[in-house]
């Protein structure tokens, strides 16, 4: 799906030391500039939320003895904030995801953008995709992520927060994690997944993916896919749907919209797959999913 979404557009890099990776995060801000693989951006449509009003940009979470960095967003001076986590596509945390985090913020949500590659390699420093797949993205642990996400929401308890009003949303790469997310913490209120890969095969770091748990649902699950995902048959979707149709009542209440000309990528406000209508409708029903389910 992305190998062939995305050129060659500038050399790669090759993969990077735990420590390195760790020094490049402190010299490069999370949730700044963008991932050279898809470089240059569309600068005419990537929208732009500012900061005012907001607690905004990089910290760090607890992860045992790691400590993760991760961008976050919430309103200034508001306490018991519901949680947004943001997973982020297989770029990492840059500005796109920042700025998606903002506009939770902006909306009253504490939201929470965590660096899920960071043991493994800066996503943002790759040219190929095809690299950044096989380099980082592939070696990723689901239960590292789920780990990560569980660390995330621990946090921001603690800086009070509302964790027990928790949804989870993700792009692509983050989508299939919204999916695993969603059957993973009992705790979780809700979750809308954008064009997230939905079947595949199981290997030892990925056991399972979201059909497979898709009867273990904790909270519903929005599905926006788009019609013209060539990386995402919508026989895929009927498959899920099939799935969900027999599990928990949280998988019962789980719906897709599927909007029939969109590609991959539809809500990526930088990039030419960008589609407007789609993203901005998309934009509407993902916070009226999570208000309707308790998260507000």
């Amino acid at each position: 799906m992305l190998k062939e979404e995305f050129a060659t557009l500038v050399p790669a890099t090759g993969p990077l030391s735990a420590d390195s990776t760790r020094r490049g995060f402190v010299q490069r801000a999370v949730g700044t500039g963008f991932a050279a693989a898809v470089m240059p951006v569309m600068a005419q449509t990537v929208v732009k939320t500012d900061s005012t009003g907001l607690m905004a940009g990089e910290v760090s979470i607890p992860v045992g003895d790691f400590k993760m960095p991760a961008y976050r967003a919430a309103p200034a001076g508001k306490a018991n904030a519901p949680v947004v986590l943001v997973v982020s596509e297989i770029f990492g945390v840059h500005e796109y995801i920042a700025d998606v985090a903002r506009r939770f913020a902006k909306a009253g949500y504490f939201a929470i953008a965590p660096e899920l590659f960071v043991r493994q390699g800066d996503p943002t420093e790759y040219g190929e995709i095809a690299k950044l797949i096989a380099e980082v993205v592939s070696k990723v642990p689901d239960a590292q992520v789920m780990a990560d996400l569980d660390a995330s929401l621990a946090w921001a308890r603690g800086q009070g927060a509302d964790a027990g009003k928790a949804a989870v949303t993700g792009f692509c790469w983050g989508g299939r994690i919204t999916w695993l997310y969603a059957a993973h913490n009992p705790g979780l209120k809700a979750g809308v997944a954008w064009y997230g890969r939905l079947v595949g095969q199981p290997n030892a770091l990925q056991p399972t993916h979201p059909v497979d748990g898709a009867g273990r649902l904790n909270g519903p699950v929005l599905g926006l896919y788009g019609g013209q995902d060539t990386g995402i048959p919508l026989d895929t979707v009927d498959r899920m749907k099939a799935a969900l149709a027999t599990g928990s009542a949280a998988a019962k209440r789980s719906e897709f919209v599927i909007y029939p000309e969109a590609p991959h990528a539809f809500h990526a406000d930088y990039r030419p797959s960008f589609r407007k209508e789609a993203a901005e409708d998309g934009w509407k029903r993902c916070v009226a999913w999570f208000k309707a389910n308790g998260v507000a």
